[in-house]
């Protein structure tokens, strides 16, 4: 038998603290190689722990808790690790037979109590008054024998109050007393009328993940330490929604995944960024540093928060690469696999609100890069076309641009080549 210790891994140079955000196991509970044991959240990635070895977990470290990368926080007893990794089907099943079930003995009926000794539903026993209660507040329990456990408190933490016990007092003496003949009335346990009662406003609150943090800094960084503006465009999408109708079942046959809009926007930026270069710029001190290559990166949004997964060398792939590329990242982030050097390196961002109904929004600068575009969602809307009005599916376009090193000339130069590129496709083909 040995004893092997569950340490939190390096997930990169700069990170020196992570957040221990979930156990899938319970302290006790057997485990098998290389399956799942918690989540680990950075201010940068999400990723899943592996057991080394099959054996018996003891949890250290619980979740919820800031670790420092190399601290333990587990350990696996691998005593009986052969019986665990032994398939099922080889595994013998002990059978015991069935304990008996004690026989079920009828409760006897409570014999109903007879008119003449019940009692008022406001008088009680005397019981024993909490401490809590003041002084005023246990004379009057006191002098009218009223049961505390009937009162509802309105005072703070739900506290009795003179006002409360005289209320109650009142609600019972205004009830009709019960007739001699009647059967006995059952009170409810507790009878307010719903104007008197009082609504609580429950809070609730937890602390930022260490993922969250790092995109609130950034996007406040973004905003004090730019000069960030966006421009607006709108594009027709009928010829894209044109091809990807003509070509979407031979294109899905063929390299097995779906033919979207996020390979036709990236083709399109990486034109405009050759046109543009200072948007594939960014500023270093006092120089401005011009990127000869095409790092995009695609925000996506999850559960734990907006990550931002770079394609590299786009301008080299094709549109089958670039929808297998999105398809893996997001397979990666669900999952749990998303590394540092999938979010590193990024020259120019593209995300689309569109997928969540965003009409249009204006979208915050990935720093220290110079643009990021905003795709939105695709409306029917009437448009001019040749003198007449038609109906067409639109999309809003944005484009937020820092203006220290990017101009409104060459901004809106960047989205009108987006806007050809789109409206027609042909153009990227060709590149031109």
């Amino acid at each position: 038998m040995a004893l092997i210790e569950i340490k939190v891994p390096s997930v990169g140079e700069s990170i020196t603290e992570a957040l221990l955000a979930q156990w899938f196991k319970k302290d006790g509970d057997t485990v098998r190689k290389d399956e799942p044991l918690f989540v680990l959240e950075t201010d940068k990635v999400t990723l899943e722990v592996t057991a080394e070895a099959a054996g018996s977990l003891r949890i250290i470290v619980p979740a919820g808790t800031a670790v420092t990368i190399g601290a333990v926080v587990g350990t696996i007893s691998t005593a009986g690790a052969a019986e665990i990794e032994r398939p099922t089907a080889e595994k013998k099943t002990l059978h015991r037979a069935p304990e008996p079930e004690p026989p079920v003995v009828p409760k006897a009926a409570a014999a109903p109590a007879s008119p003449a000794t019940a009692k008022p539903p406001a008088v009680a026993e005397p019981r024993e008054m909490p401490a809590s209660l003041p002084p005023s507040v246990r004379r009057l329990v006191g002098e009218h024998r009223l049961d505390v456990s009937r009162i509802r408190g309105t005072g703070p933490n739900g506290r009795i109050t003179k006002g409360d016990v005289l209320l109650y007092i009142e609600q019972s003496e205004s009830r009709p007393a019960p007739a001699a003949s009647a059967a006995p009335v059952t009170e409810p346990a507790e009878a307010v009328c719903p104007p008197c009662e009082t609504v609580r406003e429950e809070i609730s609150r937890k602390p930022m993940t260490p993922i969250r943090r790092r995109i609130a800094e950034r996007l406040l960084k973004a905003r004090q330490n730019t000069a960030m503006l966006t421009t607006f465009n709108d594009i027709d999408m009928s010829a894209v929604i044109e091809l990807r109708k003509r070509y979407k079942e031979a294109f899905q046959k063929k390299y097995g995944v779906s033919l979207g809009f996020m390979s036709f926007f990236v083709k399109a930026s990486v034109e405009a960024l050759k046109a543009i270069p200072e948007i594939n710029a960014t500023i270093d001190g006092s120089d401005i540093v011009y990127h000869h290559y095409y790092h995009i990166g695609v925000a996506v949004g999850s559960e734990r928060g907006l990550v931002v997964p770079v394609i590299r060398h786009a301008d080299r792939l094709s549109f089958a690469e670039l929808e297998k590329a999105i398809v893996e990242f997001v397979a990666k982030i669900n999952q749990n696999r998303l590394g540092l050097n999938d979010l590193e390196g990024g020259t120019f961002t593209i995300t689309n609100g569109g997928v969540f109904g965003s009409l249009l929004s204006t979208p915050i600068l990935n720093t220290p890069q110079s643009g990021i575009l905003g795709m939105h969602r695709v409306d029917q809307r009437p448009v001019a076309v040749n003198g007449q009005v038609v109906i067409r599916p639109m999309m809003y376009v944005a484009l937020s641009y820092d203006h220290r090193i990017v101009d409104g000339r060459e901004a809106v130069t960047f989205l009108k080549h987006i806007k050809e590129c789109i409206e027609d496709p042909e153009r990227i083909m060709m590149e031109i």
